[in-house]
């Protein structure tokens, strides 16, 4: 490897040190409690199951190997959603070194998707989305394996297998993704026939579903609850004929609007801009089909629903767009303009955490000022005062008995919500509100 490469190499790891560093500290000295989504996966996971109310059980899992390690730290939690952002932003960097034969190619193309909101502003909070990335990551990067390779190895199968088993378990529109690649290589194998189908093929579909498996079971146990929620929250059950209209053109809207940083940071490098497409490229033919493909198929389900496509939805569909855009660009980029590029990289870098902080500490009424330290300690004094018994159930929704199920030492066990049938089976109960803790 030449001193270049290694410079570049040099870099690209203090970009991802210095993010996992600034955005691990600004929001623990800033937030006063952990955001709503954080609190809610910290409920799950104290009382973990193949499934939850809302969502399929990967995003609880993390924060509960966390909390067995850190306790209720609520630094450790920000530094999870870092390392979860950092694993995405170093299998983009792999997967750019397949694409491009420039190294520093390849770093802008991490650099680009820094501008991205989802990757900085809003990733201090660990939840689904972000819980997504790094199997999204993964699963492109070990597909491209299969894609690129010329005999299709059974380790790549399954690793893909494993790791889209574990996309789907943190969130189900990660069948988004999936079925973006899936034709692809339908695409090639049956109609384009480029390539011959391989039995191997079937080891990532075998994995896939037998690690899926458990959670099928428990869905089918609980009337399918997850399912239902993200109907609920698409807001199916209210659509009507203009929705297929309306929330479409919002939807575009707004990805264009997220990406306007993202935007001038591309339009920085180049001396004009001037698109090439051959879609006899294999590289183009991928990126598209990882990157567009699944914006594509969202967009077409609101049409067709008539559902509404909410923002953060769309925080993992982004990351490879850094590549796609270097790789459309490369021929019209201007080295002499790396000094620009550079400077709004900087500019952009700094102004996501000075703008966190602001919001931060401007506004006292986020759930992130919640008193939640202070709730527990009271709670405590109060149960302490009528009982001799440890506190081991919190009962109530996932915010204030989350919260209670964190704070607490003896990280009682969340049990969903309040029901007079169960409180009867408890051998001391105390309510506070609408939240009961009591002992077993």
């Amino acid at each position: 490897m030449t001193n270049y490469n290694k410079n570049i190499n040099n870099i690209f790891y203090i970009f991802i040190t210095a993010h996992l560093i600034l955005w691990t500290l600004v929001p623990s000295v800033t937030n006063n409690n952990l955001p709503l989504d954080t609190i809610e996966a910290l409920a799950w996971g104290s009382n973990l199951d193949w499934g939850f109310n809302k969502h399929p059980p990967m995003s609880a899992f993390f924060p509960e190997v966390f909390y067995q390690i850190f306790g209720s730290q609520d630094w450790a939690y920000y530094l999870l959603s870092q390392i979860f952002v950092i694993i995405s932003f170093f299998y983009v960097f792999k997967f750019s070194k397949e694409i491009f034969n420039n190294d520093l190619l390849v770093l802008i193309s991490v650099l680009l998707i820094e501008a991205i909101y989802f990757y900085n502003f809003t990733s201090p909070e660990f939840n689904v989305n972000v819980c997504q990335l790094p199997f999204w990551s993964l699963t492109v990067y070990f597909s491209w394996k299969i894609y690129n390779s010329k005999e299709v190895k059974f380790f790549d199968c399954f690793l893909v297998g494993l790791f889209a088993a574990a996309g789907f378990l943190s969130k189900y529109l990660f069948i988004y993704l999936l079925a973006s690649i899936d034709l692809l290589f339908i695409y090639l194998i049956f109609i384009k026939k480029d390539r011959k189908f391989d039995f191997k093929h079937l080891i990532t579909l075998e994995v896939f579903l037998i690690i899926l498996v458990p959670h099928f079971i428990w869905l089918n146990n609980n009337e399918f609850i997850t399912i239902t929620y993200g109907l609920a929250r698409a807001g199916l059950e209210q659509s009507s004929l203009i929705d297929h209209i309306k929330f479409p053109l919002i939807f575009l809207i707004k990805q264009i609007g997220l990406l306007i940083p993202f935007l001038i940071l591309v339009w920085l490098l180049l001396k004009k801009i001037k698109f090439k497409f051959d879609l006899k490229d294999k590289k183009l033919l991928f990126l598209l089909a990882i990157n567009i493909l699944p914006i594509i198929l969202m967009f077409l389900t609101s049409v067709v629903t008539g559902s509404k496509i909410r923002t953060m939805w769309m925080t993992p569909f982004y990351l490879f767009f850094g590549t796609l855009f270097v790789y459309l660009l490369q021929a019209q980029i201007n080295i002499k303009k790396l000094k620009a590029f550079v400077v709004g990289f900087i500019f952009l870098f700094f102004l996501s955490p000075i703008l966190y902080v602001y919001v931060s500490l401007s506004k006292d009424n986020k759930r992130t000022d919640y008193p939640g330290k202070e709730i527990a300690l009271k709670t405590q004094y109060s149960w302490d005062q009528q009982f001799n018994t440890k506190i081991n159930v919190v009962y109530g929704n996932e915010w204030n008995a989350g919260n209670l199920s964190y704070h607490l030492k003896s990280r009682p066990i969340w049990e969903g919500f309040v029901e007079r049938e169960k409180l009867d089976q408890l051998k001391d109960y105390m309510c506070l509100d609408n939240v009961c803790v009591g002992s077993k």
